[in-house]
């Protein structure tokens, strides 16, 4: 890192608009709205202000830092970790896992998203470090940096998926199922007793991915009923696992019971059944559930709603009795009940596959193919931000 001359507001400006475009980016990346180039878009407005800020030399850290000081939040870290890893600086690396553990689990989450943008040949050595460590915290950054890259570190992936630490174990056993490790999978059964919700939800979606699905049914069962934080990922799991006259079977009793009516709307549209629309329209009309039936919806068409009247972002436009929503964007009953009576496929859509369509291909076809690894979806098409 060396000092050049640079313009103190111009490499503020770098760190602050990094710092949003990476939230903006963790929000949207494995959501339904965007598709791969409306990613691609956000990471080259990303990758100018990082390449600002490491142009800047230390002015640029410093100017990362000054961020994290005012405004200790993950989207300032994740700017930290990016610039201390692509130096390859050690010690700006340790400032940044220091940093990291004042926001415990989501600062670890900052540095594995700044790993995940950072050059295999920069991370090698410090890899090898970190799984090597005492320190758990770093073992799971080691782990974060084989899964973001789909490295298989071999045998040692044994002895961290049975590590004393639940961190640990969580983070190797998603790996030996996402690099399709069924060499591991009597560890992998073994994490569906875990002894926490995480874990066992991690250990299920592994052995799900190893041909476990049996197995890992009634784990998964009980943390939809247990766990409402992780119902969404559960019953996702769980449609994706299960045949679907049975599947639809499972879901109905779920829609029937109160703190279960949200996921399981969401879900509803990972059939693929568009006959369930006049259904959806009526959902969409309380306030519960309306932003749970767009989800289901933007799952059922290959269509950029984005380019439609069909959704707001303005709650207030449905109603009163919706104003106070903060999820966006939500659904237009009128308006898409007018849609869906002209006929969708009387339209000239362009085709258009989601992020969170993306992921749930990657997963079917790793959940078809056990012994194959999981596709990384989060592959984006570089494209110029201003077009």
């Amino acid at each position: 890192m060396h000092r050049v001359a640079t313009i103190a507001a111009i490499v503020d400006q770098h760190a602050e608009d990094a710092a949003f475009l990476w939230l903006r980016r963790r929000r949207e990346i494995d959501g339904p709205v965007l598709d791969a180039t409306g990613i691609g878009r956000i990471d080259q407005r990303l990758e100018a202000n990082l390449e600002g800020l490491m142009a800047a030399g230390k002015a640029g850290w410093e100017a990362a830092q000054a961020r994290f000081a005012d405004y200790a939040e993950p989207g300032e870290l994740f700017v930290l970790g990016v610039l201390a890893l692509r130096w390859g600086d050690t010690d700006l690396t340790e400032v940044a896992i220091n940093a990291a553990a004042r926001l415990g689990e989501p600062g670890l989450s900052s540095l594995s998203a700044a790993i995940a943008r950072t050059p295999r040949e920069n991370l090698r050595p410090l890899v090898v470090k970190w799984l090597d460590t005492s320190d758990a915290r770093l073992r799971c950054l080691g782990l974060s940096a084989l899964w973001h890259h789909r490295v298989d570190p071999g045998p040692r992936l044994h002895a961290l998926a049975s590590h004393s630490d639940a961190n640990v174990r969580r983070r190797a056993i998603r790996l030996a199922g996402g690099l399709g490790r069924r060499d591991l999978l009597p560890t992998v059964l073994g994490g569906l007793d875990g002894k926490t919700a995480k874990e066992r939800l991690a250990a299920a979606f592994a052995a799900c991915l190893l041909g476990e699905a049996r197995s890992a049914h009634p784990v998964i069962d009980k943390i939809v009923l247990t766990e409402t934080d992780q119902a969404e990922a559960a019953i996702e799991i769980r449609m994706l696992t299960t045949p679907p006259k049975a599947a639809k079977a499972w879901l109905q009793t779920r829609l029937g019971q109160p703190l279960l009516r949200v996921p399981a709307t969401a879900s509803i549209g990972l059939f693929g059944d568009p006959s369930v629309m006049p259904w959806l329209i009526e959902k969409m009309r309380e306030p519960e559930l309306v932003f749970a039936a767009g989800l289901a919806m933007r799952d059922l068409f290959d269509v950029d709603f984005n380019d439609t009247d069909l959704f707001t972002i303005d709650p207030s436009d449905l109603g009163k009795a919706f104003e106070s929503l903060t999820d966006s964007p939500l659904p237009v009953a009128d308006r898409v009940a007018a849609w869906w009576d002209e006929g969708p496929g009387r339209r000239n859509h362009t085709l258009f596959h989601s992020m969170r369509r993306l992921r749930l291909d990657a997963l079917r076809v790793a959940i078809a193919t056990p012994e194959a690894p999981l596709a990384n979806w989060r592959m984006t098409r570089k494209f110029p931000a201003w077009m």
